[in-house]
């Protein structure tokens, strides 16, 4: 197998769940080395989230969390305790030899426990330290706890999600977590690494999930700081406004269609033998030639207006439910689904890597670490004698695999 792209840098993850998990996996699937550094206690709390894979004796392993599985594949963990002396020192032995480190707990808690970020760069200058929280580094709620709804909610991507005269409506995927916070923070480090390649120095990202769901508003805000018109929900060229532009029941569930330039609705129109229908492109949900064209959709089914496209090159396409999309052709076809040979379980399914390279494609089928697997390995590697590991795991300074953590978690 070719060499990985980025099989040269080393990150310390210190984040849990969602945004820094994704993150990492991303970098981890294109060659980094990725070492999840997990507390003593629980770790990573994603680890003990339903549903497991396995055994009960499996699921005690602290791997078999298949929310765990999808997010960790291809890293290592180590378990430090950070409030404890010896484990900060291990902490900041690590920084001297990696890249990157991964902060996402809420701004100033890694350095009153005397290993922010300032502390680290003493440890090595050109570290790149991401933290990914959810309203950044400065301003005004940077201590304020949230979540992918609430950070939607305030920068106004929820309140423009849904029908007119509807509720709000919460998308299917994490919208801030995964498109505002974890690619924004993958993307940022490695703008940082190519500058350190000129400088010689690394520098703190700070990655705000809030200001990274906004700039997803990128063309809404445009319009609206050119003619000052505050756009309504289910209003917008393209969240529900046009009638070219909007999912339709067939027969048997729904279709999309995406016919946004003429000559795409022409094609429609024409396909369907309805000619006259092409002049109300542009027309809104509610009037009688959106009800119009609603009915030509409950014609056909699903499969009838896959075909239709087929022919006619419209973009309409099935909404499929998540199992029909796992296997169709078109997530087939790309390799979105691998399979990981998981130790001690077996072959599990998950979804692939999404950046496709030429030369040195990226590799999704490494298996996700237990917890506290590499905890001895790791130390090793930063210097330290077996006398001084088993004095760490003695004091509680370090840890290695256990599975108490499962009943702690789960009480």
């Amino acid at each position: 197998m070719p060499a990985l792209p980025l099989q040269d840098i080393k990150i310390l993850d210190l984040t849990r769940l969602l945004p820094g998990g994704f993150c990492s996996l991303l970098l981890a699937d294109l060659g980094a080395e990725v070492l999840k550094v997990e507390d003593t206690g629980i770790g990573d709390y994603i680890r003990w989230a339903p549903p497991y894979y396995g055994t009960e004796e499996q699921q005690e392993l602290g791997t078999r969390s298949s929310l765990y599985l999808a997010l960790n594949r291809g890293k290592r963990s180590v378990r430090l305790d950070l409030k404890n002396e010896k484990g900060r020192e291990a902490l900041l032995r690590l920084v001297e030899s990696y890249d990157v480190v991964l902060d996402g707990f809420r701004p100033g808690v890694l350095g009153r426990l005397g290993v922010g970020y300032e502390r680290m760069r003493e440890a090595n200058p050109a570290i790149v330290f991401c933290a990914i929280t959810g309203y950044g580094q400065d301003g005004p709620y940077t201590q304020r706890a949230g979540h992918d709804m609430n950070y939607l909610g305030l920068v106004g991507v929820l309140g423009l999600t849904g029908a007119k005269d509807g509720p709000p409506v919460q998308a299917g995927g994490q919208i801030a977590d995964l498109g505002g916070g974890a690619l924004m923070a993958a993307f940022g480090v490695m703008a940082a690494l190519h500058e350190r390649r000129r400088s010689g120095e690394g520098q703190m990202v700070d990655v705000s999930m809030a200001d990274g769901a906004l700039s997803w508003l990128a063309l809404v805000a445009g319009r609206y700081f050119c003619d000052g018109e505050v756009p309504v929900r289910g209003e917008q060229q393209l969240a529900g406004g046009l009638a070219c532009y909007l999912p339709y029941e067939a027969s048997d569930g729904w279709v999309s269609c995406g016919a946004l330039e003429p000559k795409f609705w022409a094609a429609f129109c024409n396909g369907a033998e309805r000619p006259d229908l092409i002049e109300v492109q542009f027309e809104a949900p509610g009037s009688d030639a959106w009800q119009q064209v609603a009915e030509v959709f409950r014609s056909r089914t699903r499969a009838e207006w896959k075909a239709f496209n087929d022919e006619h090159d419209c973009c309409i396409e099935p909404v499929l439910d998540l199992d029909e999309a796992l296997d169709s052709e078109l997530v087939r076809g790309r390799g979105m689904v691998v399979e990981v040979d998981q130790p001690e379980f077996g072959p599990v399914r998950q979804l692939g890597a999404p950046v496709k390279m030429s030369r040195t494609p990226a590799d999704p089928t490494r298996p996700a670490p237990a917890f506290g697997e590499h905890t001895d390995e790791v130390l090793r590697e930063a210097g330290y004698t077996e006398e001084e590991i088993a004095a760490m795991k003695e004091s509680g300074a370090a840890a290695g695999p256990s599975a108490d953590a499962a009943s702690t978690f789960r009480a």
